[in-house]
């Protein structure tokens, strides 16, 4: 048995990494603020991060690993300074929003970074991905050969609420057709969506088996139309929809938002030759570290499983029945059988279209 201290374990991915760990014997701390359930079972220490006493408690104890999931520079910099020398190994949970470059399909762990985002820096320039690259510059300048950098791609699964990898299963598990599906003749649009458990699960194996370095931790490449595809038939309904298909050329002039965010197409890439490489990151080196993936079809099936309160109209991201209904009647030629768009083939991860940015 482990002891495990998660930074911040009371949102989506750190309730995860809780209970998993907890499922696996080991005994776990998370320090938050407490507005949001701890894991039951985890040890909760309750502290805001913006004050100077909040790691007191924590640095006195010993810890086996530690996971921080900030993306806050400050709150970087002094989990490190006072916690670093209590930690066995450390894991700066991270994102391939700090890559400079998105443009380069395949590019590896090797490839530059945004310039990081100092702690000083004023609230305005806030970028998350600069924010992100500080936190690891920080963690290996105070950690070293201890640390492990863990850029998830986006990630996606039950309870996922910013509505990226919800919106299409759940879509298609509503009885009201047609639905408004993004063309992609071209295979253009990739998608690399990582189950939140899986990631979990790598997170703490990973950490604790002692791996150091950086590492790339996404979904298993596929396309946009592919993806659609496993989502509709997760919907549980593939016989009864009617698609129309939406040609992406239209977006700016019908005022829809790629990628995430309101009266939006989720996992849609913005135009343009900058993400190209967006989706389309190395995986190996997270699968030479046991990086275990299961299918984009079985992540889709326990979203659908999960459900949600309000459907998908209602979700942080994707269209709502109004919106869609009023693009399935500007777009020529009306309802299309699925049938017919299945020549359609391949999708994301995280970036700006100047309204949403992308990120993990």
């Amino acid at each position: 048995m482990s002891k495990i201290l998660v930074l911040g374990g009371t949102g989506w991915l750190g309730r995860t990494l809780c209970e998993q760990a907890l499922v696996s014997g080991h005994e776990v701390h998370a320090l938050a603020r407490g507005s949001h359930e701890f894991a039951v079972g985890a040890e909760p220490i309750i502290a805001d991060r913006t004050h100077p006493d909040a790691y007191a408690l924590a640095s006195a104890l010993r810890w086996d690993l530690i996971v921080e999931l900030t993306s806050e520079p400050q709150q970087a910099r002094e989990a490190l300074g006072a916690l670093a020398t209590t930690a066995t190994h450390w894991v700066n949970v991270s994102s391939c929003s700090v890559y400079a470059e998105q443009s380069v399909p395949g590019a590896d762990e090797d490839a530059g970074v945004l310039d990081p985002l100092p702690p000083e820096a004023p609230a305005a320039d806030y970028d998350y991905g600069r924010a992100k690259s500080y936190g690891e510059r920080i963690t290996m300048n105070s950690t070293g050969a201890r640390a492990l950098v863990v850029r998830p791609g986006l990630i996606g699964g039950p309870g996922d609420t910013s509505g990226r990898s919800t919106y299409w299963p759940l879509r298609f598990s509503e009885s009201r057709s047609p639905v408004l599906v993004p063309e992609d003749r071209g295979n253009e649009h990739s998608v690399q969506v990582i189950d939140v458990r899986d990631l979990a699960a790598f997170i703490l194996d990973a950490g604790l088996a002692g791996h150091h370095g950086y590492v790339n931790a996404v979904g298993e490449q596929t396309t946009l139309t592919q993806a659609l595809q496993l989502a509709k038939a997760a919907g549980g309904l593939a016989q009864n929809h009617q698609v129309v298909p939406y040609n992406l050329a239209r977006l700016e002039e019908d005022g829809v938002n790629p990628w995430a965010g309101s009266k939006s197409l989720p996992l849609v890439l913005p135009p343009g030759e900058e993400y190209a490489g967006f989706a389309r990151r190395a995986d190996s080196r997270s699968l030479q570290m046991g990086l275990e993936r299961r299918g984009l079809d079985r992540t889709f099936a326990d979203i659908v499983q999960a459900g949600s309160a309000g459907g998908a109209g209602t979700l942080k991201s994707g269209l709502s029945p109004v919106e869609e209904a009023g693009l399935i009647a500007a777009c020529a030629g009306g309802a299309t059988p699925w049938i017919a768009t299945a020549q359609l083939t391949a999708v994301d991860e995280n970036g700006q279209d100047g309204k949403v940015p992308l990120s993990t």
